[in-house]
């Protein structure tokens, strides 16, 4: 029988969403269903992963190292615990990118992402070629899986669990070859978007960084997060942490609006799993016009007043 931990993704004081999208993974695996905390002081955070269903146990090690993510730092302490369970499961968001392949290595396996669906233990599905295509990938017996879920193909578990959080001490050694420095983010206090369940999103046709500003007072009064394509990003409209694509960000809220996005197929990878794709482009040719379930033809600079206006 298999038995999987998840690696919990959280700011310190809130579980993220993608932690319950693993435990979906987990439970199609089949098999005993563990959940890894690692804080300064994980008691809020454990206390929601127990709530997640199907969930058996949380494990929370407390620790000043744990303060801050970094994956350096985490990833021996995984790597520590790992001999006691057959699956190691992350998400594949930024946070699981950085840290997965880390544990995999000082595991001395190769990992396994963007699991989309599951055949058996040790048998996944996986897409490629900018999701064009799926591939098979099996894990031989006896080798530790470590792996990332792909979010946007998962639902999240629901709650009403209450399994037993059992508290660890850390026994790794702390690495010294990397040290947090600081955290410098843009967008305010809009949602993560990746866990979002509305998000809007601006291209190369907002024309700058401060008609970007239009996309950011939308999604504050949607409550939305905020993407861009990586025609904005390479334009220097925002940062690359905000790029939803292939090269991006993967994501699947029920709601996505794209704004001034022509719908190149790299971005196009990164938003087919949302539930309702609205596009609002002047170019009534726009590729991205294919794929959305409501289209515009019009100029967003005068679309985007008269949505507010309506809101």
């Amino acid at each position: 029988m298999s038995k999987i931990l998840i690696i919990a993704e959280h700011n310190g004081t809130e579980l993220n969403n993608a932690t319950a999208k693993c435990v979906s993974c987990a439970a199609a695996t089949e098999g005993s269903i563990h959940i890894l905390v690692l804080a300064a002081d994980g008691a809020a955070v454990a206390a929601q992963a127990a709530g997640i269903a199907g969930v058996e146990e949380v494990i929370s090690i407390n620790h000043a190292n744990f303060a801050q993510v970094l994956a350096a730092t985490q990833a021996p302490e995984i790597a520590a615990i790992a001999a006691d369970y057959s699956h190691i499961y992350g998400p594949s968001s930024t946070f699981g990118r950085d840290l997965m392949p880390r544990v995999a290595a000082l595991l001395g396996v190769n990992q396994v992402a963007d699991i989309m669906s599951v055949k058996g233990p040790r048998s996944f599905q996986r897409p490629v070629y900018a999701g064009n295509a799926i591939i098979d990938v099996s894990v031989p017996e006896g080798m530790t899986i470590v792996a990332t879920i792909r979010m946007a193909s998962w639902a999240a578990a629901e709650g009403g669990n209450s399994a037993a959080v059992s508290k660890r001490e850390a026994s790794a050694e702390t690495p010294t070859h990397s040290r947090y420095i600081g955290l410098k983010t843009e967008g305010g206090d809009l949602p993560d978007l990746q866990s979002a369940n509305r998000v809007i999103a601006g291209g190369r046709g907002l024309g700058s960084e401060e008609n970007f500003q239009l996309i950011y007072q939308l999604a504050s009064k949607l409550g939305a997060g905020v993407g861009a394509s990586r025609a904005a990003v390479d334009a220097g409209y925002v940062p690359n942490d905000m790029q939803v694509g292939q090269t991006g960000k993967i994501i699947s809220p029920d709601l996505y609006m794209a704004f001034g996005i022509s719908g190149a197929i790299q971005h196009v990878t990164g938003i087919k799993d949302a539930g309702t794709i609205v596009a609002i482009n002047k170019d009534a040719e726009a590729p991205i016009f294919e794929v959305a379930d409501i289209g515009l033809v019009g100029d967003l600079f005068s679309i985007i007043p008269e949505i507010e206006a309506a809101i």
